[in-house]
This record gives structure tokens, sequence and C-alpha cells, in this order.
């Protein structure tokens, strides 16, 4: 593909955004799951633990997030906050790469714990938004989420930008609440933050194609190249620059571009 200029590009990505921004889009990805329910909790729940266990084959994914749905008796807001003991003890089969059920446990507790401290996920992000971004929001959340006793194996599960990670999974799990689309896909519950806080949630997939689109220079998928990621695609739109995820995505999952 020949260099385009930025004009160019913009209209390029702008027609792969419409091309992908679709509810065609949703069989295929995980966002299938919080489009299950409709009450705004069980939406945000399931989207959280979706995109906690968003690595790997596409189809393994949403396999084990139903699975992990149906062990929360698929009413997630009530069985985070009333769940018991026993309840717990049927999780124990629950397992997803290196995600296993002792995790699933402590991110139940600690869930139940941040909507009874803080009044949920929502509050958390949008009160520690700094310097037009939710990255800090983020490095925030993964304090909060691991003040109950854990073993240590589980911070794993949660990336900061603080440390150097790009935080995908995160980042795909804020796109999903925060973005309004009216194409159906994303949700936009979220009213607190504004979609240009928004990062890209960076994978291979999308790091490949920024890279051959000439948007990224960085070789590494951390927090660096994130950064010089979003600054390029907030050229492109100021106001909704992650809508660019669909386009880089499936111009890599799809067409092999």
């Amino acid at each position: 593909m020949k260099s385009l200029n930025l004009k160019e590009l913009k209209s390029f990505l702008d027609e792969k955004f419409e091309q992908y921004n679709t509810t065609k889009f949703i069989p295929t990805d995980p966002i299938q799951i919080p489009h299950l329910y409709t009450s705004k909790k069980d939406i945000e729940i399931s989207a959280f633990l979706t995109s906690i266990i968003s690595w790997g084959n596409r189809k393994v994914i949403i396999n084990n997030a139903k699975k992990m749905m149906n062990l929360l008796d698929n009413s997630p807001h009530d069985f985070i906050l009333n769940h018991s003991e026993k309840d717990l003890n049927s999780i124990n089969s629950f397992v997803h790469r290196t995600f296993n059920s002792n995790d699933l446990v402590y991110f139940i507790k600690s869930l139940k714990h941040i909507y009874h401290e803080y009044g949920g996920l929502e509050s958390i992000f949008s009160d520690n938004c700094i310097n037009n971004s939710t990255q800090n929001s983020i490095h925030v959340f993964k304090n909060k989420f691991f003040e109950l006793p854990h073993q240590k194996r589980c911070t794993k599960h949660i990336a900061d930008p603080y440390k150097g990670s790009s935080a995908k999974r995160i980042n795909m799990f804020l796109r999903w609440m925060v973005r309004q689309d009216n194409n159906g896909v994303d949700f936009g519950i979220w009213k607190n933050i504004p979609t240009n806080y928004l990062s890209v949630p960076l994978d291979v997939h999308s790091g490949n194609v920024a890279r051959k689109l000439g948007l990224l220079n960085r070789k590494q998928n951390d927090s660096k190249a994130l950064l010089e990621l979003d600054t390029k695609l907030r050229e492109l739109d100021p106001v909704d620059p992650v809508k660019y995820d669909y386009a880089l995505f499936g111009l890599g999952a799809f067409e092999s571009f």
C-alpha cells in the first residue's frame, strides 16, 4: 500500500470504521456477552469480567465468558452483591488460560467491595481521569481493586499503564462502556468520561496495522506505543479517536492487512 497523507489516511480509516462498526461485528467478538443484558450494572459487570479474559482465541474467549456468566446465574450484579460462600464453591471448575477459579472468586469478592465502598466501577474510573486521559484511572482502579487480601498472582490480570503496559483489555472495556455508538455495538452507558479521553485497545492486530499505515513507530505494544498511537488518532478525530480501533482491528483480524 502506498504511503498516504493525513487526509487520505483519515478517509481510508473512516471507510474501514464504517465497514466494521456495525451489529454484524457483535457475533464475532467478546462484546456479545454484555449484549446479553439490559440493566446497566449487569452490562458493566459482564463486560468487565469478559474483558479480563479477552486474550487468545476469540471463540474460546466467548465460550469461557458464557461459562463464567452461567456460574453467576446469568445475573452478574445480583450474584456479585448477594453471593454466599457456598455459591462460590461452584466456581472451582472455571479456567481460562492462566485465569482460574481462585482468580474469579477474588474478582467476585472485589467487585462486591467496589460496589459497596465506591458505588461501582464507573465512579472510580470517572473520578480519576487526569491529563485528558483514562490511564491514571486504570492505575487507581487497580490499586483499589486489590485492597482486599489476595494472592499476588491475581494482580497480573489487571494491567497498570504506569508500569509500562498498554492495558489493552481495560481500554477495551472502557471503550465498550464510554463510547456512544449509534450503530449498536459500543454501549455508551457511562456519561461522565469524554470519548476523547479513551485509549485504543492496542494489541497485535491493531499494532501491526498501525505500523504499516505509519501511525506507530515504536516496536513494542506498550504504554509508550499507546501514547504515540493515541496522539496520531486524535489528530484524525479529536472527538472520537478510538472509533479507529474498529478499522485497525478489522484490517488485521479479517483482512490480514
